[in-house]
């Protein structure tokens, strides 16, 4: 085998509560992970050494050298199968770049199951999951696809069930939102209000809503506790909000650091209405609409 494609979904955060700050500068959460149909394509192609290319949607903001994730996990399942593989990356991008959607997460799981597959290696899901969580916090979820519950930093998940297809609308900003500078800000805000902040839990009208397929009931549940910090960041993203919601959304909200919004609909055709109204509004780079959950990344 001398190449092989993966598809990989982005991620939309349902629910994101932050706990409190702790000693080690990470904060316990509880993320309610859900895949959506906007993909990023990594082709993994055997190769001597490690290399990434990247093209598509701001290729020119991602790195192509040991800084790229993807690259990172290919050298990390090579390291843990003991042998010095090599493989060349070639990255399409869909998904937004430094957009909430966790882009750079999903291609690096998209890399641990080419690689997987173009090495011969045959590790279960299990094995890459271990790998996965020790890459960043997201790439646990971009491995498993669908909807799920994250805890701790978001990397122990439990899948969840869904009862039908929910329909998204993102609204791209231009430039991205650095996730550190988000979280800084997060607890910058905390600090300054004096609040107690609780411990993360679920919210089980938003679990009962997924679980009924109920559109209308989830959106009013949508919930994301890093949003006051990414809107202090990027105060246009409020107008963003404000005109999904005059347009007819069930449920806005920034998608995990954003500075993506995404907008809930109540169907396809609804989707397609609320996203030629933001485009109509100009509060958007870009308007997409897509559906969820779908299933994490596949061989093409």
């Amino acid at each position: 085998m001398n190449s092989v494609t993966v598809r990989v979904p982005a991620k939309v955060n349902l629910q994101l509560a932050v706990g409190p700050l702790r000693d080690d500068g990470y904060h316990d959460l509880v993320n309610v992970f859900h895949a959506v149909s906007l993909f990023d394509e990594v082709t993994a192609a055997a190769e001597t050494g490690m290399s990434v290319r990247v093209e598509g949607e701001s290729a020119d903001q991602v790195p192509e050298d040991d800084d790229n994730l993807a690259i990172r996990a290919a050298v990390a399942l090579a390291r843990h199968a003991g042998r010095p593989y090599g493989v060349s990356l070639a990255i399409r991008k869909a998904i937004p770049v430094a957009g909430g959607m966790a882009g750079g997460s999903a291609d690096a799981a998209a890399a641990l199951v080419a690689c997987n597959e173009l090495w011969g290696l045959g590790l279960p899901l299990d094995d890459l999951m271990e790998i996965a969580a020790d890459l960043g916090s997201d790439v646990p979820f971009a491995l498993l696809g669908g909807t799920a519950v994250g805890t701790g930093r978001g990397e122990r998940l439990a899948p969840l069930e869904v009862g039908g297809t929910f329909h998204w609308v993102f609204a791209l900003a231009d430039g991205g939102l650095s996730t550190a500078k988000v979280y800084a800000e997060c607890d910058r805000i905390r600090a300054a209000d004096g609040l107690a902040v609780p411990e993360p839990r679920a919210a089980e009208p938003l679990l009962a809503a997924l679980r009924a397929g109920d559109a209308e009931a989830l959106g009013a549940e949508l919930a994301n506790d890093l949003q006051p910090a990414a809107l202090r960041l990027r105060p246009s993203l409020a107008a963003t909000l404000e005109a999904g919601r005059k347009h007819g959304a069930l449920g806005a909200l920034v998608s995990g650091s954003g500075p993506t919004c995404a907008f809930l609909a109540a169907s396809a055709g609804h989707a397609e209405e609320v996203a030629a109204a933001l485009r109509g509004a100009g509060v958007a780079r870009e308007v997409l609409t897509a559906h969820g959950p779908v299933p994490g990344p596949a061989v093409v």
